[in-house]
């Protein structure tokens, strides 16, 4: 309410400031008050140092004559500290605000730097895209840099000006703080699960696996040499499972789509199916794609699970509304755990890891395979 107040004050002294007044200054603000320039300057900055009623007196005086408070920028130059925290990702800016997991990864963070009094300031890194002016312009105090392909150009850029750092999920970096999950052990619940249901004729659907975008079915080669290290791994242990259960992991069907949507889900179920209309199992490596898969299936006229079962990866609200078989990761967690390390650095160049645990989520969209 004090700051709202405050905000109402100065537009209305502006209104009754005449033409061609010279806007007031710390130093004019302190010369009315008769104080010194620190004692007003202490008044924004530091007001634990002043007596309420002197504070409440600055305040009053700044409103009436129109001075807005110190200047942030000079502030930032004389303090070399700019009081904001960069987070890169791996997207356009509007997937900040739509996607659920970095949505949720948001919420954790800004719960942090709530505390810690710390702002945010969002720097897309478009994947397709190589200008890293946005890097290199961003005032901030450090970075977090949520689940970037190891051959990003913009996480390239941070790491080069040599700032408090943070990678959520991706890639790991020798000698930068890192937070994730078990993305191998997790998905080799998955894995297990469906052939404990005695599944073997299975599809897979990947988000992307690499910055050039590319929408189909994927080979050995390039699973293998994805710059995205979760989906990598995520595929690693599904062929792991799946060749130690005796299934050629050639026989499995794996399509890639470089957008993240449930239309992007839906369409690559449509090619999964036409690669094998007789599979009986999907696995999606998001909730977000599995969602789309189980609308593809709704418009064909098969029954999840009993004709197909689907299973994703996240948690997120929507998959578990759905009672979707998924992998419950804590990315509110995460999100407060990046935000921790950067606030914290640590004295060293030791590497500090977090991994949050994950949970299997037994849903209702996975059954035994249709006879």
């Amino acid at each position: 309410m004090e700051s709202a107040a405050l905000w109402a004050g100065y537009g209305s002294a502006m209104e009754r400031t005449p033409r061609g007044r010279r806007p007031a200054t710390l130093a004019s603000l302190a010369a009315e008050l008769g104080v010194s320039r620190t004692t007003v300057s202490n008044a924004y900055n530091r007001p634990d140092q002043l007596s309420p009623q002197l504070r409440a007196r600055v305040l009053e005086t700044a409103q009436r004559l129109g001075y807005p408070g110190p200047d942030p920028m000079a502030r930032s130059l004389r303090t070399r500290r700019t009081g904001a925290v960069g987070v890169l990702l791996t997207e356009q800016l509007s997937y900040a605000f739509r996607d659920p997991a970095a949505v949720n990864f948001l919420e954790g963070l800004t719960l942090e730097c709530d505390k810690a009094g710390t702002g945010l300031l969002l720097v897309p890194a478009n994947p397709e895209a190589e200008d890293v002016a946005a890097v290199s312009s961003a005032a901030v105090d450090g970075f977090v840099a949520f689940s970037m392909p190891d051959d990003d150009p913009h996480l390239k850029a941070v790491l080069a000006r040599a700032l408090p750092t943070v990678v959520c999920d991706q890639p790991d970096v020798p000698g930068v703080d890192i937070v994730g999950i078990d993305d191998g052990a997790a998905m080799r619940e998955i894995a297990q699960h469906l052939l404990t249901l005695g599944h073997r004729r299975v599809g897979v659907i990947c988000m992307r696996l690499g910055r050039i975008r590319l929408d189909g079915p994927v080979d050995l080669s390039r699973q293998e040499s994805a710059h995205y290290h979760v989906q990598r791994h995520r595929l690693r242990a599904l062929r792991d499972s799946f060749e130690a259960a005796g299934i050629a992991w050639d026989r499995i069907p794996v399509v890639e789509r470089f957008d993240h949507t449930i239309e992007a889900g839906a369409s690559a179920a449509g090619e999964l199916l036409g690669l094998d209309p007789g599979l009986t199992a999907i696995i999606a490596t998001s909730d977000v794609l599995a969602l789309g898969a189980m609308r593809a299936l709704e418009r064909r006229r098969q029954r999840v699970p009993e004709d197909v079962s689907v299973t994703g990866f996240d948690g997120i609200r929507s998959a578990l509304d759905a009672k979707l078989t998924t992998v419950d990761q804590p990315v509110v967690d995460k999100g407060r755990h990046a935000a921790r390390l950067l606030l914290d650095p640590s004295p060293s160049s030791r590497q500090r890891r977090v991994t949050v645990p994950t949970t299997f989520v037994l849903g209702a969209t996975t059954g035994p395979p249709r006879l």
